[in-house]
């Protein structure tokens, strides 16, 4: 009898101490609070290229925070080495679509996913490269970011009117290929979080799984940033916040078309 009653009473005791456990846990962060918590650190950013892509999210989403996103990238821009500024003149035209650049910026462009994202951006000005599809064919082969900024190059070059020089059956197979780099490893890494805000840019969101969703919110730090993977924590990146923000924004915020990605020209 004794022997029930303390196998009882543990019992009692085992669910007594993980129901408080469980009162003392802070509650989860849901879709809505990883969004705003997230705001919140990329309010504090000054990396250039994570200040355009603010002001892309200014643009498609209302975020006021993000209003003056243009402004502190040219600040940031004039505070740098003359050496360091060709290269941030081009891209400035994601968010000003009369940007203005000088002849030798061009030469700036040396790495090799700027080499085939760079004409996609001004090929509404200025025409393809005659083996532009050989380039992409062979950046989404590498796999990886190459892949993804393929995708990035994709959707610029629909946003520019270019459209024509792609077919349907190769922006298929990059958008599945995109989707296949998100696997179902607990994981979540800088590639991924790519490969599915990219998706989300290009209205393909439905390639991205709800249970990846849901682990980019789980695994996201404290400070509202995260990490360049969650197989080894620690501070937050400024990249893959960036894109974890950009993609949950997308699916905070569902909708059958959005603003543009890229600025349009002023009327």
């Amino acid at each position: 009898m004794k022997k029930t009653y303390f196998a009882v009473f543990g019992v009692f005791a085992l669910c007594a101490i993980l129901a408080l456990t469980l009162l003392l846990q802070p509650a989860s962060r849901n879709l809505q609070q990883s969004v705003t918590d997230a705001i919140s650190y990329c309010k504090g950013l000054r990396e250039p290229d994570a200040l355009l892509m603010l002001d892309a999210m200014h643009r498609r989403f209302g975020i006021e925070d993000f209003a003056d996103s243009l402004q502190r990238y040219d600040q940031v821009l004039s505070e740098l080495p003359e050496e360091q500024q060709p290269h941030l003149r081009v891209f400035r035209r994601i968010a000003d679509a009369a940007n203005p650049i000088r002849d030798e910026d061009w030469q700036a462009i040396s790495a090799d996913i700027d080499l085939f994202i760079v004409p996609a951006l001004y090929c509404d000005p200025q025409r393809l490269p005659d083996n532009y599809v050989e380039m992409l064919s062979q950046a989404a082969s590498e796999g990886g970011l190459q892949l993804t900024h393929t995708l990035l190059a994709c959707i610029w070059i629909q946003e520019n009117g270019c459209e024509e020089t792609l077919s349907e059956g190769f922006m298929e197979s990059v958008y599945n290929a995109n989707a296949a780099l998100i696997d179902e490893d607990p994981v979540v890494n800088e590639v991924e979080l790519e490969a599915a805000a990219f998706l989300y840019l290009a209205g393909r969101g439905a390639l991205v799984k709800d249970s990846f969703v849901q682990r980019v919110v789980t695994v996201q730090n404290d400070d509202g940033g995260w990490p360049a993977s969650s197989a080894a924590p620690g501070s937050s990146y400024w990249h893959s916040t960036i894109l974890g923000l950009l993609l949950l924004l997308h699916v905070e915020n569902p909708a059958g078309s959005y603003p543009p990605m890229l600025a349009s020209a002023s009327p």
